[in-house]
């Protein structure tokens, strides 16, 4: 299975490594990877994707081989927004696309799924163990009002989103982590030993607690009311061990057309179960 590679120049001058797969006269989807990876998370799922797409991947800032700034503030959602809005004009000029993202990458695409701009440039999104920030926060409250069990024991799922806002200690930690000694962590998370190396899991993880440190704690204390402006779908992981299943419960108060589909999967399921993970992708971009 051969892909394209190309750079993409952002608008603040950043490069970003993408690769496209399939025949570009298919629909197009785009898939953004979570956190601490890279575009080759997906390589397991696009083979049962590129009979019906044309698929784009890429390095999100910070990952694989796309730049990494240096400035905290450039890792701010919508500066990620913007970098998707590149990375679809690059590969796809004005056509619209399907979105699916994982992790980190649903809650940067996120961004750009509650964005006026991209009405009718979007035609579904697929969410993945990634909720909206904005929406996490309202559910948070609401929570810490009216459920204080749920609420703190998402509360100790997210344990690792304090420790990323240490400046120093957080990147530094991951000098650590061999790819060999990663693959060990996610596959015993996913009960299974067959998975892939991340090779530059150091430095994605290095790099990419700029996220946590640029977001988090501005989106949190200050919520805005964000909707969806195309048909998203929920994949809810029913064993994830950092995303509550109950944080899905807020996504229909904000997506006028809502789905939910559940996998009985870990985190990383687009590892663990990527025929599952891409017939959920594909059914709901068929339907829209």
């Amino acid at each position: 299975m051969d892909a394209r590679a190309q750079w993409v120049n952002t608008a603040d001058q950043q490069r970003l490594y993408v690769k496209s797969w399939g025949d570009g006269r298919n629909p197009a989807l785009i898939l953004v990877h979570g956190y601490p990876d890279h575009q080759e998370v997906w390589e397991r799922v696009i083979p049962h994707l590129i009979q019906d797409f044309f698929v784009v991947t890429y390095d999100v800032r910070g990952a694989g081989q796309s730049s990494a700034p240096r400035r905290v503030k450039d890792y701010r959602l919508e500066q990620l927004s913007a970098d998707l809005a590149s990375v679809a004009q690059a590969l796809l000029g004005g056509r619209s696309f399907h979105l699916a993202a994982h992790d980190w990458g649903s809650i940067q695409s996120w961004e750009s799924v509650t964005d006026a701009r991209f009405r009718g440039r979007i035609l579904s999104y697929t969410t993945i163990s990634g909720p909206c920030l904005d929406h996490a926060a309202f559910w948070m409250r609401g929570q810490f009002r009216h459920e204080k069990a749920a609420f703190f024991r998402q509360l100790g799922k997210s344990w690792y989103i304090a420790a990323f806002q240490l400046p120093f200690l957080a990147p530094a930690a991951w000098r650590f982590f061999s790819p060999e000694r990663w693959r060990r962590i996610v596959a015993r998370l996913e009960s299974g030993a067959d998975l892939p190396l991340n090779a530059s899991i150091a430095r994605d993880g290095k790099y990419g607690v700029r996220l946590y440190r640029a977001n988090f704690t501005q989106r949190l204390l200050k919520p805005r009311a964000r909707y969806a402006v195309c048909p998203v779908q929920a994949v809810v992981l029913k064993r994830d061990q950092f995303v509550s299943p109950a944080l899905i419960d807020e996504m229909p108060k904000w997506a006028e057309r809502f789905s939910r589909v559940d996998v009985d999967a870990n985190h990383w399921a687009v590892l663990s179960q990527p025929e599952a993970i891409a017939g959920c992708i594909r059914d709901f971009a068929r339907k829209n």
